[in-house]
Order: structure tokens, then sequence, then C-alpha cells
């Protein structure tokens, strides 16, 4: 990606970008040239390093809305600009609606559509204020476009995510760009604990068109793209990057005899 793109004297935000997913598009951010800073209630095991940089690192509780706007305010004025904010934080543990209750949906939601909405406000009062424009990508995911029991909250924060970027595509046109990365299965550090072993990781990449989970890396070359000038007329789109979906159960079904 580094070859093509270059985002030398840009400054991006990644939130929750300390492990997984976040890390991998931190690191193909600072690839990239671009200046990075991650955010997350608690600091990370260890720095994200790529290209010889490191990215900073600063606390801050997304579900706080005065310590977001308080963040990228600091963030405006050390660094004079913002032109990237990639809205990663989120997650989920598995747990049916039944099981979870209304109190534990309701903060699967706050944490994966408020806190992005939280953050993308705040970075736009920068954007706008610097006068440099800017490019938000969501990191969205497969569960928000299918039925996903035992995570149901967090596929409808996800639906409601990439519908949010749509909207603020159209409103914040044409200063700010909004997109969304929708994301398939990932392989990270934390992997084994939806997975299993590396036999189940295997069987489950087995299930992807492409016979593999993705690399956070190549989750973070999409947000890449999408931050770059060679997406300037993107806006408003949704960029699936999950190996080509998932196998319908119904051909293993159907051809199970054969």
């Amino acid at each position: 990606m580094p070859a093509i793109i270059d985002l030398t004297g840009s400054v991006a935000v990644v939130t929750g970008g300390t492990r997984g997913v976040g890390a991998g598009i931190g690191r193909a951010l600072l690839e990239a040239g671009a200046e990075v800073v991650t955010c997350a209630r608690r600091p990370p095991d260890e720095p994200v390093r790529a290209a010889g940089r490191t990215a900073r690192f600063l606390p801050v509780d997304l579900r706080d809305p005065d310590a977001v706007g308080a963040f990228f305010q600091r963030v405006g004025d050390e660094y004079g600009r913002l032109d990237t904010l990639v809205n990663n934080a989120g997650g989920t543990p598995f747990r049916t609606l039944a099981d979870g209750g209304a109190r534990h949906a309701a903060r699967v939601v706050e944490l994966n559509l408020l806190a992005p909405l939280t953050a993308s406000l705040a970075a736009y009062d920068v954007m706008r204020a610097t006068g440099t424009g800017g490019s938000i990508t969501m990191i969205g995911s497969v569960s928000g476009t299918r039925p996903s029991p035992g995570t149901a909250a967090y596929g409808a924060a996800k639906a409601g995510l990439e519908n949010l970027a749509r909207s603020m595509a159209v409103e914040w046109a044409p200063a700010v760009r909004v997109n969304t990365v929708v994301v398939g299965m990932v392989r990270t550090e934390l992997s084994h604990l939806h997975y299993g072993d590396e036999a189940g990781v295997a069987a489950v990449g087995r299930t992807v068109p492409l016979g593999r989970l993705a690399e956070p890396t190549e989750i973070g070359d999409a947000c890449v793209f999408l931050a770059s000038d060679r997406a300037a007329y993107i806006s408003g789109a949704s960029l699936h990057v999950h190996g080509g979906g998932e196998r319908p159960a119904f051909l293993d079904a159907a051809t199970a005899n054969n």
C-alpha cells in the first residue's frame, strides 16, 4: 500500500487502535506515512509500530462526550489539523438477547453506534475549524448485514452505523467524506476466544471463499485507501473486506450425500 499511497503530513486518529484490527489499521497508516494517534480507555500492552515509527497513544472514554470533545480538540491544537478518523472501537461478548437483557443490549449499542457518532461529531468540528476537510471511516461488520444470533444488539448497531455513515456523507459533503469498511472474520491475538485452536481457526477460514481469515493490516490497507486522494470521489460507500463473504449453508446441505 505505501508504494502507491502517501499520507505523509496527514494526521489520523484510530479509536480502539491498541490491539487487533485497530492496531492493524494503525500500522497500515504508519506505513503510508501518516501521523497516527490511537485512543482507548487503557494503554496498550506494547506500542503500535511500523516502518520505524510509533503511533501515539492518548487515553479517552469514548462513551463520555465531554472527554471525547476534549480529546479531539487536543489533537487539533497539537497537530494543527485532523485528516482522518477511523472509528474502530467496539465489540461484544457472545450473549443471547434473553440472557443479556435490555441493559446489556443498550451498552452494546452505546459502544458500537453512539460512541462512533460522538467521535465523528467531535472530529468533524476539528476538521471544519482547521479548514482541511477530511475522511471518516466506520469499521462495520458482516454482522450488520445478516442475522447474528448471540450478538444481535451488536449486529443491529453495526447496521445502524452503516446507515449513519451514509447520512453523514450527505450532510458533511463536500468537505468531509464518510465511508464504511464492512469487515468479515479477522485473525487477531484474540481469535482463539472465538474459533479455538489453530485447527479451529483453519476450519473457520475454510468457510470463507478466499479460504482464510483476514489479517488486521488488510483491513488497514482498505482504510488507507479510503483516507487517500485516490478515494477522493468515494463517499457514502460501503467497502466489503470479507474474503467473499460466507459460503451459503444450503450448498453444503445440498451436496452432503453426493
